[in-house]
């Protein structure tokens, strides 16, 4: 077992020393009162550094933190602050949930691979739902107390800053992530040297990996480095950016992941009970895991069932560019020396990742399926697209027997719920409602919050956002080279008291992020009405390499300056996790219009449900589930049955006649008070519907019940139906 070494913390006054562990466990990201410690410190500086507690510590002025050692008011939220952190810490896995529901996996560790977790902008190893989706997973099983180690890479540059210049067009700006100013600790081996993983590279030797951990509740994930010394300089940049390169540089990246992560697990003395892949980018742990077997004297076939029967996988998109796919001679040059350590030739290697959709290429995906026992796609649409898809992989199945079960996405509520709703719900809720909160009922109690408080915490929310876009354009501006007209696009015109749509996610062109320009003089006319206004606010990166995707946001960001939409349109700039937070709570609407049956899931209108933002969205991924369930929580608008830009016709329709008819006459019809009551009700019902069915809670619980029982070896597949909703 390696220890970690903490080399960036502060010497601090001995009374209030545990503000260093606080820093280094991202608990505090989801704990709203852990936060605050750090704000009443010294707000301004909180807010300079965008929340990062370890950078933090270091710049606080040492006079503040001696004051703070004999506050007595400071010391009594602190002393409460570090007593719940660490009953959270030494809690006894039987008083846990899992310890009390499912005993069975007390003691059966799973190993959890992503290419991406997104735990908090402080660490930016994300680029966008699949990576917060990992994170909070990983929140969950801390909450949970389920036994869970994660797996990835540390990317010193991060996913991209976004800067956007005058003509509208994306530029990708590497970020310099620093892990001695990050919530990371390095790994030492039991000597005091740094713990190094190998792994082989296309025939040039070993590459060494260095280890760091983030603790994320009572959940550590390791991420591996290759910028280590001796390494050849062209290897020392492989893990440095997320997505970054082009194909090959990706492959170069999943052995990392793949097989570097294994052979970290081992290192570290783990031994997982079970195994789960989030996507085909972690494939290759499969093929690692299979040599282990191959080695250790297993025939392939005993090898390949022994991986199956422990391993879960996640696919999550069915658009055919989010699946790995690499040329026959690329894994030829990687894996021609590893192919015969797992006791097969080259043409069964190939044949491991073929699928008809390929071609002669290597599919990720296909590996995965074909190497895991449990497999789920991320919706009840997304299963059946995916059982269509795939269903060709295993001999004689269908698309409907193809063994590729549907559990819904969700999202980690404590996390996302805003602190302004945050403490009304803690008001009106029960009290140990983040103890139960996939639980309907539990929520039932929102119908009691009085309108004035609900109405009054949504608009501190709304002025939050608003006050922060203000805040970037100026401090843009003030940096140079932005413009007038990059200031208007940014939001400088936006209004709290104007009904205002939200869009924000990946700008992927199915996602088709400019639909509401279909009718430039229809939607002037919508957002410009003198009595009943609209604006509208987008945010989102496009990948590195999809000029489609930068092409929209250009799009929208020189829209933005037309006259004719009189001011209200954004584009709020470098979208990342904490303007995602002040987004989905302070947009009155989340507006999602992606091509029907291509999203599979989607997460962000879950989190805007769950602070009482109601959705207008295509029926597509989660929502068919979210609106069908309670149809009095937003709004759905059917897919066309048609094609391309008759379809993008229709549908851009029929969202211009919900707007008009629908959701501007209902958030503008008031009261005497001046309260919009029946926009209330409607926001309520999103809230009391939305959040126990699609948080996390719910998610892992179903991910245990119906994967993770079976792959720990505890019950035969499929022989636990436990039902939440």
């Amino acid at each position: 077992m390696g220890l970690s070494v903490p080399l960036a913390q502060v010497k601090l006054p001995e009374r209030i020393a545990r503000l260093n562990d606080l820093a280094f466990n991202i608990w505090w990201t989801w704990h709203r009162s852990a936060r605050a410690l750090y704000r009443e410190l010294d707000p301004v500086l909180w807010d300079v550094v965008e929340h990062n507690p370890v950078i933090f510590l270091h710049r606080l002025d040492p006079a503040r933190l001696e004051r703070a050692a004999v506050d007595e008011h400071f010391l009594l939220s602190y002393d409460e602050i570090v007593s719940e952190f660490d009953a959270m810490l030494n809690a006894d896995p039987a008083e846990t949930w899992i310890g009390k529901n499912r005993p069975e996996l007390l003691g059966r560790t799973v190993a959890y691979f992503s290419a991406e977790f997104g735990l908090h902008r402080a660490l930016p190893i994300y680029s966008g739902g699949l990576g917060v989706l990992a994170g909070d997973h990983t929140k969950e099983a801390s909450d949970l107390g389920l036994p869970m180690v994660g797996v990835s890479l540390l990317y010193r540059q991060g996913y991209l800053r976004q800067r956007i210049d005058s003509g509208g067009w994306q530029h990708d700006v590497a970020a310099n992530l620093d892990p001695l100013a990050e919530p990371t600790t390095q790994m030492f081996a039991e000597d005091g040297t740094p713990l190094l993983i190998d792994v082989e590279l296309d025939g040039t030797g070993p590459l060494r990996l260095a280890v760091w951990r983030v603790q994320v509740g009572r959940v550590p994930i390791y991420l591996l480095d290759s910028d280590v010394e001796g390494n050849p300089e062209w290897t020392r940049t492989l893990s440095s950016r997320l997505y970054g390169g082009d194909l090959e540089h990706r492959l170069r990246q999943e052995i990392v992941l793949g097989i570097g992560g294994v052979r970290l697990i081992r290192a570290l003395g783990i031994e997982p009970a079970y195994w789960h892949a989030n996507e085909g980018h972690a494939a290759l742990h499969l093929l690692e895991r299979v040599r282990e077997y191959v080695e250790a004297g297993s025939s392939f076939d005993e090898a390949v069932e022994r991986v199956r029967e422990a391993t879960v996988f996640t696919t999550h998109t069915p658009v055919p560019a989010g699946h790995d796919i690499f040329p026959p001679e690329v894994m030829d040059r990687y894996f021609g020396e590893y192919c015969p350590r797992l006791g097969i030739d080259r043409e069964r290697f190939l044949a491991l990742g073929r699928h008809a959709a390929s071609g002669d290429g290597f599919n990720f995906t296909a590996l995965s399926l074909r190497l895991a026992g449990h497999v789920n796609a991320v919706s009840e649409k997304h299963g059946e697209v995916s059982r269509q898809m795939w269903y060709d992989i295993w001999p004689g199945a269908t698309p409907e027997t193809a063994p590729i079960r549907s559990i819904t996405n969700g999202v980690h509520l404590p996390t996302w719920i805003s602190s302004h709703l945050g403490r009304v719900y803690d008001r009106y809720l029960p009290l140990d409602w983040r103890e139960r909160q996939e639980q309907p009922g539990v929520w039932d109690t929102i119908l009691n919050i009085p309108d004035e408080e609900f109405w009054q915490a949504h608009l501190k929310a709304k002025h939050a956002l608003i006050d922060e876009m203000d805040e970037r354009a100026r401090r843009r501006y003030v940096g140079g080279m932005f413009d007038a007209w990059q200031v208007l696009s940014s939001g400088a015109f936006q209004n709290a008291g104007v009904l205002t749509l939200g869009f924000a996610r990946r700008f992927a062109t199915y996602k088709r992020a400019t639909l509401i320009f279909h009718d430039i003089d229809r939607l002037a006319r919508i957002v410009n009405d003198p009595e009943h206004p609209v604006q509208i606010i987008f945010a989102g990166k496009a990948h590195p390499a999809d000029e489609g995707g930068k092409r929209l946001i250009q799009e929208i960001y020189t829209r933005a300056r037309d006259p004719r939409l009189g001011g209200r349109i954004a584009f709020a700039e470098d979208y990342e996790m904490g303007l995602a937070s002040l987004l989905v709570a302070g947009v009155d609407v989340w507006l999602n219009n992606p091509r029907y049956p291509l999203e599979a899931s989607g997460t962000s209108g879950m989190k805007a449900s769950a602070n009482g933002v109601p959705n207008c969205s295509i029926l597509d991924g989660w929502w068919i589930e979210g609106y069908q369930a309670n149809p009095r929580n937003g709004w759905g608008i059917e897919p066309s049955s048609l094609d391309g830009a008759a379809q993008d016709e229709e549908e851009a329709d029929a969202i211009y006649s919900v707007l008009e008819q629908q959701v501007v006459p209902l958030y503008y019809q008031r009261a005497h008070d001046g309260l919009p009551h029946e926009w209330i009700k409607l926001a309520k019902q999103a809230i009391r519907s939305d959040a126990p069915r699609f948080s996390t809670r719910r998610m892992l619980i179903q991910y245990i019940d119906f994967l993770y029982l079976s792959a720990a070896g505890v019950t035969e597949p499929g022989a636990v139906e436990h039902a939440l909703m």
